[in-house]
């Protein structure tokens, strides 16, 4: 079974890390909410949050490791040196990880963008290019880097498309759910309004 776990900070942006847990979840994907420093996280909207667990080593266990995004809450990740070390020994390792919004700053800071292609949120992509100037910057809704198992997106609109990205980077299906979920109609809906 796949194993999953997202990093809640406080100060992120709710709807990106609970879209990815509830995604994941009814695909069957045992899926942790993971606190930065504390079980209890508050985020951006003042939606508190209570987590499985906090920070450890065992985040080297996880088949994928995924941040939501939030300005503060991806400053707070991004700053978090013990994160840092292990996102980094997970990079070395060849597992996948996964930021959106505003959190690909995070990985930027860690070094590993490096060489990979990725999103975020409009603007962020400034200070990822000064971390990560090897990287090659996105405007696509997702971007899966398969080379650096990296997965991101761009904002709170694209959480769903965010967790789905993961699932079939891990090699679930997702057909069967993007239908149940109205996925498929709510994008078919947008492209005719457009």
């Amino acid at each position: 079974m796949k194993k999953t776990a997202v990093v809640f900070a406080d100060g992120c942006e709710e709807v990106e890390g609970l879209s990815v847990v509830d995604v994941l979840r009814r695909l069957g994907i045992k899926t942790d909410m993971v606190g930065l420093n504390s079980v209890h996280v508050n985020g951006d909207h003042q939606i508190k949050l209570t987590c499985d667990k906090i920070v450890d080593d065992s985040l080297l266990d996880y088949d994928l490791v995924a941040f939501p995004g939030g300005k503060t809450g991806a400053e707070n990740l991004r700053d978090h040196e013990q994160l840092k070390a292990l996102m980094v020994k997970r990079h070395n390792e060849g597992k996948w990880d996964a930021a959106m919004c505003a959190a690909p700053i995070a990985l930027a800071r860690y070094g590993v963008l490096a060489d990979a292609d990725y999103t975020c949120y409009p603007g962020f992509d400034q200070q990822t290019k000064k971390d990560a100037p090897t990287g090659h910057f996105k405007e696509t809704i997702t971007v899966t880097d398969q080379e650096h198992k990296i997965i991101t997106s761009r904002g709170p609109a694209t959480a769903w498309a965010y967790a789905y990205a993961i699932a079939e980077a891990l090699g679930v299906e997702t057909k069967e759910l993007k239908a149940g979920m109205l996925y498929n109609y709510l994008a078919d809906q947008i492209q005719d309004s457009l």
